[in-house]
């Protein structure tokens, strides 16, 4: 049973006037990834949303940035790699099997999920485990409205994601070294994937979602640490028990199932007590800020985890 969701609060609602700036930035922000010389794809088009109230009303992270600093190793472990070497991956065609505890199993190309989608612009905060942060407007649609299409069991307690694997496009697949199994999984407790604040993103800054960023339809839970986010979906699965996920079967004491943001609980190795919003300096004038309790979505997710230890289950 999903629980009681919270409104939303007025602090949480990007204000006209400041929705309406927001333009002359992207003018901006697109000329400075020009600039940098980011690659886009062709595919990039322009697409039609209306704005949601559930976005934060934060500066945004330079488009140039959310472009060329990434982590997705299906294409290498460097942060400028998937902006890089993503151009070699095809999204056209796409389709996602969903399958498992459902009524109404399905392979759906990715043109049907998105001619019953209501899309909407997100502006989320994003935070990586490494320490650093983003503000980004994406756009999507809540993940409730696919999973409610296929009508899941009772029995149904989770959700289990699966990425693309293609090495011939994908060069982090492909050698001798291996930072992780393939394919890439993820997965969330049921209730989770139905929250609001649950997105499937098919876009960013009102374009088409780039292949860098987990084209073309990745998923955005934007309390969690970004590799919970999974990219490039090519299958989500309806299960009774908790699924393994990559990065706890590659080192379940650094990364747990749940990777709720919560700067009480550190990585083994560094202190999540501060980010870096990245945009805003570098090295030793890089700016820190403190880390906020789910990643500053608290009011909204925090009843998810009543009377749970989040020290255990992190």
């Amino acid at each position: 049973m999903i629980r009681d969701i919270k409104p939303i609060p007025s602090s949480e609602i990007t204000p006209r006037e400041v929705y309406l700036r927001r333009r002359e930035f992207l003018k901006g922000s697109a000329a400075a990834a020009i600039i940098a010389g980011c690659a886009f794809p062709a595919s990039a088009a322009p697409l039609s949303f209306s704005k949601s109230p559930l976005s934060a009303d934060e500066p945004l992270t330079p488009k140039a940035d959310v472009t060329s600093y990434n982590n997705y190793y299906e294409f290498g472990v460097g942060k400028s790699d998937p902006a890089s070497y993503a151009g070699t991956l095809k999204t056209d065609p796409w389709s996602v099997k969903i399958d498992g505890m459902v009524s109404k199993p399905a392979n759906l190309a990715l043109e049907d999920i998105l001619k019953s989608a209501a899309l909407e612009e997100r502006i989320y905060r994003m935070r990586c485990v490494e320490g650093w942060s983003m503000v980004i407007p994406w756009v999507g649609f809540p993940l409730s409205a696919l999973l409610q299409r296929v009508e899941p069991l009772g029995s149904a307690k989770y959700v289990a994601f699966e990425t693309l694997v293609r090495p011939s496009e994908m060069p982090g697949q492909s050698g001798f070294f291996q930072p992780l199994d393939w394919p890439y999984l993820e997965g969330l407790r049921l209730d989770e994937a139905m929250h609001p604040l649950t997105i499937l993103a098919v876009g960013l800054y009102g374009e088409t979602l780039p292949n860098q960023n987990g084209a073309p339809i990745r998923l955005v839970v934007p309390w969690k640490y970004g590799f919970k986010s999974i990219k490039s979906i090519v299958r989500i699965s309806l299960v009774e028990k908790q699924p393994v996920t990559s990065w706890n079967r590659q080192n379940a004491r650094e990364y747990g199932f749940y990777s709720n943001v919560n700067p009480e609980v550190d990585h083994p190795r560094w202190s999540q007590k501060t980010e870096r919003r990245i945009g805003e300096g570098s090295g030793l004038f890089a700016k820190r800020r403190s880390t906020l309790m789910f990643n500053g979505y608290a009011e909204q997710v925090a009843s998810l985890y009543k009377g749970m230890d989040l020290a255990k289950y992190y």
